[in-house]
Parts: structure tokens; sequence; C-alpha cells
């Protein structure tokens, strides 16, 4: 199965940035970059279920909301769009926008929409590096400025725009009614520590999103799904063939998949999608014959209450 160097696609958006660093050497002083994408290396391979996104704002973003899959199947499209934020770094007092302040009804939205007071409405808060954010389909939400944020979402562009603070593009009042939930978004569940090295950040029907801490020196084995997702935050590791740093993203085929790490150990990002974590996703090579398991080769318990809390 592939373990490869994720291609990088630069996408430049006016409320971008110029200066990427510390997690790329991209250069947006001529045209400032609001995202990076990172795809397969091979354009002909099979397209992902998932897609995973740096998103660098100087700008606040429009207000917006995706459908479910239901709703964007009967539109033609594949299917809908959830997506999960993990804040790389924010500014003092940045602030992202999920779900409403309080439950209004469908003519209400409407008429928000229209005069803009939408964006007086929907709940605000502050955001720190290290949060975790589900954002199902149906939430309206926003993203502030001064953030540097990683996302991970199903593959699609279903996107409806309500409120754009003047940019004078298109507004998608329609759409964004007929799909969107009118109320505070539930209060998200608690990360869930699995084990030292494993933690479930985000468990939906969708994707699950993981982050590993692993130690220096140490060496694992990856028993990846057919698609899984690696975004290396600090730290540097070989993972099958492919060296990795801060700011690159890894993808795996699927099977058994090696990690060395280096001598600053390893913290990362994991996507794949399922509905549930993988239970063994994580096995210590450095336990010697005859010893236990390390703690991450133990079974993830039961993290319904994460997936139920945050859809």
């Amino acid at each position: 199965m592939p373990t490869e160097h994720a291609a990088v696609r630069v996408v430049h958006k006016p409320w971008g940035v110029d200066d990427l660093k510390p997690w790329s050497n991209i250069d947006g002083s001529g045209a400032a970059v609001g995202e990076l994408w990172f795809e397969r290396a091979d354009e002909r391979a099979p397209m992902p279920a998932l897609l995973l996104k740096l998103l660098f704002t100087s700008q606040p973003l429009s207000i917006q909301v995706h459908p479910d899959d239901t709703f964007a199947r009967a539109m033609g499209m594949p299917n809908g769009k959830s997506e999960a934020w993990y804040i790389l770094s924010a500014e003092p007092n940045a602030q992202i926008g999920a779900g409403l302040k309080h439950q209004v009804t469908a003519q209400q939205l409407r008429a928000s929409i229209q005069d803009g007071s939408i964006a007086e409405l929907i709940h605000w808060r502050s955001v720190a590096a290290g949060d975790a954010i589900y954002i199902p389909a149906g939430t309206i939400h926003a993203i502030g400025a001064g953030i540097v944020l990683a996302e991970i979402q199903q593959r699609s562009d279903a996107t409806f725009r309500l409120f754009d603070y003047g940019r004078r593009r298109e507004l998608h009042e329609d759409n964004g009614v007929a799909v969107a939930h009118p109320w505070p978004l539930r209060t998200p569940g608690n990360s869930a520590v699995v084990t030292a090295n494993r933690t479930i950040l985000v468990a939906s029907k969708h994707f699950v999103l993981e982050r590993i801490e692993l130690p220096e020196g140490s060496s694992w084995a990856l028993l990846a799904e057919p698609e899984t997702w690696m975004l290396i935050l600090d730290g540097h590791a070989a993972v099958g063939l492919a060296a990795a740093s801060i700011g690159e993203a890894i993808f795996i085929g699927g099977g058994r998949t090696s990690i060395e790490v280096g001598d600053n150990g390893l913290s990362a990002l994991i996507a794949y999608p399922a509905s549930r974590p993988v239970d063994v996703l994580l096995q210590s090579l450095d336990d010697q014959p005859g010893k236990p398991a390390h703690p991450a080769a133990h079974s993830v318990p039961q993290l319904a209450g994460i997936a139920e809390a945050r859809t």
C-alpha cells in the first residue's frame, strides 16, 4: 500500500497571509495564501474521501453552512460536508463562530441573512492552539482573523455563504436556510485520552481525528485504515520511506507502516474515514518479547459520547 508525501496545492485568498512559517516556506508576499491543500502525489490515484487543509487568516472568513449528505445528493453532489478544525496558532482574542447564540425560526434566520445581523446572532468563542472543534453539516460557522488551523473534511465544495463582510460575493440565502440548523451547537464532548500516545479529538460518523505524541527515538507500527492522513505538528519522523517534519503531510493507503521517530519526538494529527476509532492504531516496536504490550496497543474504549455530543 502507498505511503507518500502529500503534494501541496496553494490556494490564494484575499484574506490570507504572506508568511506561512513555520508550517510552510511558501512565499505569499506576491499574492496572499489562504489555504494549502494536501493531495495525493499521483494525480491519477483514486480521489480520497477526506480533504486535509491548512488555513491562514488575516481577515475573517464568510459566515457559511454546509449541507448534509442527504441534501447534497438531492442536488446531484456525491456527499455533504462535515469538518473539524484543529487550531495550530491563534492571535490574542482570535475567535471562531460555531452555531447560533439561541434558536431562531427559519423566517428569523432568513431576515438575519438579509440585514446582516447574522454576524451578531452567531456564537463566537475565543480559541487557542490545541483546540479542536467539530462542525457537523448544517452548523452555521465562521473563522475569524489571526488564526492558523488544520481542517479535515468530507471532500466536497458544497458551501452556502450567508454573510461576507461586504465583499460583494454571492450569498446563498435559500439553500442556506434550507440546510442550516438554526440553533446553538451542542456542547462538544471532551477529547478522549486513550493512552499516553493517543488522544481522540473528534469521532464522528464520517471521520476520526486523533493527535499522537511519540517519544524521541522510538519505533512504531501504524496499522492504518485504507485512507489515513498524517500531519506533522512538531518534531520529525520517517513514516515508511517518507521523511517528514513540521507542516508536512503523509498519505498512507492502509496496512502496516513503520514510524521511526527522530531526536525531537513527534507530535502529529492522524485522520481517517471511519465511524469509530481504530482499536489498535499504534503498536510499539520497542517492547521486548515476553513483556506486556505497550499501552498504545490496548483497545480503544467506546467513544460514542464524543460523536453524539458533537453532532
